[in-house]
């Protein structure tokens, strides 16, 4: 990789993806792809930048003619709750969007393009423990969006030769940016939850079982899916990865023994409430571990301490005063 474009680059992924790749390739061969978000300092002051909206394909032909580029990673994308809501912008950006980004690619022989896929790409019918190969067939605009990257980026690796790569993420949890509209965003919001109020009110029912990574584990996935040996890799862009599954109720548990006085009530959303229950409990990552050594490093444990760790110095908080507090 030579010269490497980051659509969605303020979003909550690219916000730590992008400085991984300027620390791995260099800060001035990575460029921040942005549309209406605000960059982060640390992304903003680290390397170049573009206006990229992805809906606009000379934006995506003028970025990639002016940094001459050479590798994609696709995160531009609008996600599960808010495409519910959204369903012309969500369609825009997440079908029409990677159309432009592939033809792009091919206009300008890109070597690869990552395009992360989600568990949303799976539905009711399929199992509740999630093989690699299995029926998706989901119930939501944003997981049927997902099912035509995994789809579109095999077809235009088999028939135009276009590399495409992409895994299957799990929630992601992670502190450097705040949570959105994400059905899986509780399990970040609740962090903010327990060190600024000592309690958190989930939308999601305390039984919800979802599968979850923390970003150092997905952005080192997304990393060497890209890296990895292609005469090795069967599959293409529908890996799953995995690290960890839990309830809202087994977060909250992990919390409490750190931090006695914690809180956890219970408001169910609706919308999100369907859309986590459509999807699985676990995924199973044997493809990915044996076609290209995938192995996550954070479980549930590790993810809880590293979180209030981080967390707790980004919002200023100090982590010794609220574990002392009681109900």
């Amino acid at each position: 990789m030579k010269k490497i474009l980051v659509t969605g680059a303020s979003g909550q992924i690219g916000s730590e993806l992008v400085p991984a790749l300027r620390k791995r390739y260099g800060a001035d061969n990575v460029v921040a792809g942005i549309h209406r978000q605000q960059l982060i300092d640390e992304v903003s002051g680290g390397g170049p930048s573009a206006r990229v909206d992805v809906t606009d394909s000379d934006q995506i032909d003028s970025a990639m003619d002016l940094f001459g580029i050479d590798t994609i990673f696709h995160l531009a994308s609008v996600l599960s709750a808010a495409a519910e809501s959204h369903r012309q912008a969500a369609y825009s950006v997440n079908f029409t969007g990677l159309y432009n980004v592939l033809e792009s690619a091919v206009t300008h022989r890109v070597s690869r393009v990552v395009v992360p896929s989600s568990i949303a790409a799976f539905g009711p019918e399929t199992p509740r423990v999630t093989p690699n190969d299995t029926i998706q067939k989901p119930n939501t605009g944003y997981g049927i969006s997902k099912v035509f990257g995994e789809l579109l980026g095999n077809y235009y690796y088999s028939s135009v030769g276009l590399d495409v790569r992409g895994v299957r993420l799990p929630g992601i949890i992670s502190w450097k940016v705040e949570p959105t509209a994400g059905t899986t965003d509780y399990a970040v919001a609740i962090f903010y939850g327990v060190l600024l109020e000592g309690s958190y009110k989930c939308y999601l029912s305390a039984d919800t079982m979802l599968p979850m990574m923390y970003m150092p584990d997905a952005v080192r996935a997304l990393v060497e899916v890209a890296e990895a040996d292609s005469s090795k890799l069967r599959h293409r862009a529908d890996f799953n990865v995995a690290a960890m599954s839990f309830t809202p109720d087994q977060l909250a548990a992990a919390l409490k023994r750190r931090i006695p006085g914690f809180r956890m009530s219970y408001e169910i959303d609706p919308v999100r409430q369907a859309i986590a229950d459509s999807w699985p409990d676990e995924l199973k990552d044997e493809v990915a571990r044996n076609e290209w050594g995938w192995s996550h490093k954070y479980g549930l444990e590790e993810t809880v301490d590293d979180m209030l760790k981080n967390l707790s110095l980004k919002l200023s908080v100090r982590l010794g005063d609220r574990a002392s507090q009681r109900c």
